[in-house]
Order: structure tokens, then C-alpha cells, then sequence
């Protein structure tokens, strides 16, 4: 019974440490809206496909916190943004902009799509001109109405 109390309190005590990990105390709701638009459009770099807001990894709390200090100096969002670019580079950000060096990012899957439609159209163009319909045999008609027969 000392075990389970043990283990209960432990688990208690273990939830609530995570909880508060990555809780903020709200002082300013303004602030606190404008740093969770902004970081819902930032990515986080540990963390696959996770935005910043989300992610619970330790880099993530430390951007968090970094970002939350700018707002505070008085940095628009946009200086944010320029810094943690300037830092991380366009990776950072969760929608890339389109410039030559993110071409491929926005150009690659539409020409593996295009390029996968070609290759099926030509598989199945030959695929038809290697099988031919070709009717059966006397013997071959025979043999399979005595199968179906039984």
C-alpha cells in the first residue's frame, strides 16, 4: 500500500513539474496574443513539422522565452523574425518565402507528381502493346468448358 501511495505521489509530482515547465504567467494579454501568432508561424528546430507554440522541446522554451524578452525591448515582429532567420535561417519560418534559394521546396513536388504521371502513362502504354489479346484455340475452348464443367 506504502508503494502505491509512493508511486501515486511520484506520478503527481512528475505531472506537475512538466505542467509547469512550460507554463508562462500571463502579464500582459496583449503580449501574450501577439507571442502566440507569432510563434504558431515559426517552426520549431528540434521538432518535426511542430510549430514553435506547440512543441515542448527544451530549444522550443528557450525560443519562447527569447522571443517574449524582444517583445518586451520593444521589437516589432518583424525584427524577430529577421533575427531568428538571421540566426536558424528559412528553416525557422513555418511557411518559407519563395526566393531562388527555397525553389526547390515549392517547385520539386509538383514536377515529382508531373514526372510520376508520365512514368505511369508510359507503363501502361507499353504494358498494352506487350500483352495482346489473342482468342483461344479449339483445344484450348475445350478443355476449358471441361473444366467448367467439372
Amino acid at each position: 500500500m506504502k508503494q502505491l501511495a509512493l508511486a501515486v505521489l511520484a506520478g503527481l509530482f512528475l505531472f506537475c513539474s512538466i505542467a509547469a515547465k512550460g507554463a508562462q504567467p500571463i502579464e500582459d494579454p496583449q503580449l501574450d496574443q501577439r507571442m502566440q501568432n507569432l510563434t504558431q508561424q515559426l517552426r520549431c528546430m528540434v521538432c518535426r513539422n511542430e510549430t514553435l507554440a506547440d512543441s515542448q522541446a527544451d530549444v522550443a522554451a528557450d525560443l519562447r522565452r527569447e522571443i517574449r524578452k524582444q517583445m518586451r525591448d520593444g521589437k516589432t515582429d518583424q525584427e524577430i523574425v529577421a533575427f531568428l532567420t538571421q540566426r536558424y535561417g528559412d528553416y525557422v519560418l513555418y511557411n518559407p518565402p519563395v526566393k531562388p534559394k527555397t525553389y526547390p521546396l515549392w517547385v520539386l513536388p509538383f514536377v515529382l507528381f508531373t514526372g510520376g504521371i508520365a512514368l505511369l502513362y508510359w507503363y501502361l502504354r507499353r504494358r498494352r502493346e506487350v500483352i495482346q489479346d489473342q482468342p483461344l484455340t479449339a483445344a484450348e475452348h475445350k478443355r476449358a468448358e471441361e473444366l467448367l464443367r467439372g
